[in-house]
């Protein structure tokens, strides 16, 4: 057990109605007792109750903020220790003043993340609740927000913990069977570990087979409009993201640099970068924004190449074809309100039918199709499921693969490789397994994973 007192602010710092401090600990509430003036103190006050007081600086009786301080004792709390959360006036002196008199009075300003790892090192949430914790803050759509939302429930967990007691089962039976050998049972034993095996490895493909959509949902896509000048990469971005967020005119190479916005499109997060039209140019400013446009463009998972309808193909238009026909594309035919210079034909020569979405973004027409055909690219158009355990980390998805590679050695290893020796196959896999829920990880890689969270969670 954790002997010292953390604290920290666990609201963002700045102007607000309200900011709010945590301290956790077994020293929590004596440490709050020596600021905290109202009718009860803290250590007075019945667990999960609110009292209304003051804090105040204990030698000179200076009032330092009006509060109202809330205690959780132990076990009963987040971290499984005692917790007192004071909720002050939002403001950077008020804060900071508060959290120095809890440190002066003998709390330890937390570390990022450790009021959860407090929480996962006393039994109260296992690993993967609380990397969820992280990807619900984190989250950018209503859909990654719910399957954050079942892992931290603990959705994840029940089903790993499942499959690991199938596999101790497993590992049992083969103990006896090296145990008690005069019983003769090996033709039984070994068909046991395959038909075990291949119901395991069957439950791992079950939490695999999203984990592609897990991980967009979690990260979103890194998604480049690319194009010429002023074909409407900007005014396709505006559009997505609801808002001006680029200067659009009718002057070309307006864009000088990559502009990113996280927007959420049928459902699907991206990433979006807004590029610099890309041309031939003498300029030295947008010269440096098409070397940027052109690095977004390696790097994007999903390119969104908008084409003037208007005008004729241009030769950087089949020269840019050539640049992204080994990536996801989607292909925007804009200006429809206007003739067209262009025929689907001519673009379908190097691109599906189903990549080619017509649009009208001056008219906002043509958006649904758009979100239509992202679903189709990567969800195979179905973004729901009535199962939202998806496994969306990239510590989870390599694990589990670790895993199931050790179960098919298992597997293909029953009809000539003797029964202990597969049972190291079937330990490994239990062992990574374990390691996903933080059964058995080391202290450096849970160290790694707490640093990734903000300062006072």
């Amino acid at each position: 057990m954790i002997s010292d007192t953390i604290a920290a602010i666990s609201t963002p710092l700045g102007e607000g109605g309200i900011a709010m401090i945590r301290i956790s600990g077994p020293e929590a509430v004596s440490i709050t007792d020596t600021i905290f003036f109202a009718k009860k103190k803290c250590s007075e006050m019945q667990t999960h109750t609110v009292q209304y007081g003051f804090i105040k600086e204990p030698d000179s009786g200076l009032k330092v903020d009006e509060v109202l301080l809330t205690v959780m004792l132990a076990p009963k709390s987040f971290t499984k220790e005692n917790v007192v959360e004071i909720s002050c006036h939002g403001g950077l002196i008020s804060v900071k003043k508060i959290l120095e008199l809890l440190l002066r009075y003998g709390a330890r300003l937390a570390e990022p993340g450790e009021f959860t790892k407090r929480a996962f090192l006393n039994g109260r949430i296992d690993l993967t609740q609380a990397e969820a914790v992280i990807d619900l803050i984190r989250s950018k759509s209503d859909r990654a927000y719910s399957v954050a939302m079942k892992q931290v429930e603990g959705s994840l967990s029940e089903k790993i913990i499942s499959l690991r007691n199938i596999l101790i089962e497993l590992m049992a039976h083969i103990e006896v069977n090296i145990d008690y050998p005069e019983h003769d049972v090996e033709d039984l034993t070994y068909a046991y570990i395959a038909d075990k095996c291949k119901q395991s490895i069957q439950l791992i493909d079950d939490l695999l087979k999203n984990a592609n959509q897990g991980k967009i949902l979690r990260e979103g896509i890194v998604t480049a409009i690319v194009g010429r000048p002023n074909v409407g990469k900007s005014s396709l971005l505006n559009l997505l993201a609801r808002e001006n967020k680029a200067i659009v005119t009718d002057i070309p190479g307006t864009t000088r640099d990559v502009i990113e916005e996280f927007v959420t499109v049928g459902g699907v997060p991206l990433k979006l970068l807004d590029t610099a039209g890309l041309r031939e140019t003498s300029d030295i400013v947008e010269k440096i924004g098409v070397e940027r446009s052109r690095k977004s463009l390696l790097e994007a998972e999903l390119v969104l190449f908008v084409l003037n309808q208007n005008e004729p193909l241009h030769l950087d238009e089949f020269n840019l074809f050539k640049e992204v026909e080994n990536k996801q594309v989607i292909v925007i035919l804009n200006k429809t309100d206007l003739p067209a210079q262009i025929e689907v034909e001519q673009i379908t020569k190097q691109f599906s039918e189903e990549q080619v979405v017509k649009m009208s973004i001056k008219n906002d027409k043509g958006q649904l199709e758009l979100e239509k055909v992202i679903a189709n690219m990567f969800f195979e158009g179905k973004i729901e499921s009535t199962d939202s355990s998806y496994v969306s980390n990239v510590r989870h998805i390599h694990l589990l693969n670790k895993a199931k590679r050790s179960l098919e050695e298992a597997l293909n290893g029953t009809h000539h490789v003797p029964i202990d020796m597969l049972q190291i196959d079937i330990r490994n896999a239990w062992e990574d397994l374990g390691e996903v829920i933080g059964d058995s990880v080391s202290e450096s890689l849970i160290d790694q994973i707490f640093s990734q969270f903000c300062l006072g969670k």
